[in-house]
C-alpha cells in the first residue's frame, strides 16, 4: 500500500473523523472506501455512456466515413 499526504478542509476532516468513529474504523479506511466508491461510480459512468451510445451511428460504415474525412484533410 502506498502512503499519500492529502490536504483536507477542516470540515471534511471533522466529518471523516466522526464517520470513522461511528464505523469503528481508522480514518484512512473511510478515505479508502470513499475513493473506491468514487472510482466505481466513474467507471460505471463510462460504461453507461458507451452502452447508451453504442449503435447510434446509422449512416453506413463508421470507419469508412472517418477514413474519407481524414483523406479530405490531406488534400
Amino acid at each position: 500500500m502506498t502512503r499519500t499526504v492529502v490536504a483536507l478542509d477542516n470540515d471534511i476532516k471533522k466529518w471523516i473523523d466522526a464517520k470513522a468513529a461511528q464505523d469503528g474504523v481508522p480514518m484512512t479506511e473511510v478515505v479508502r472506501r470513499a475513493l473506491q466508491q468514487y472510482r466505481e461510480h466513474e467507471e460505471q459512468s463510462v460504461e453507461r455512456l458507451l452502452s447508451a451510445t453504442s449503435g447510434t451511428w446509422t449512416a453506413g460504415d463508421g470507419l469508412e466515413y472517418q477514413q474519407n474525412l481524414r483523406d479530405e484533410w490531406g488534400q
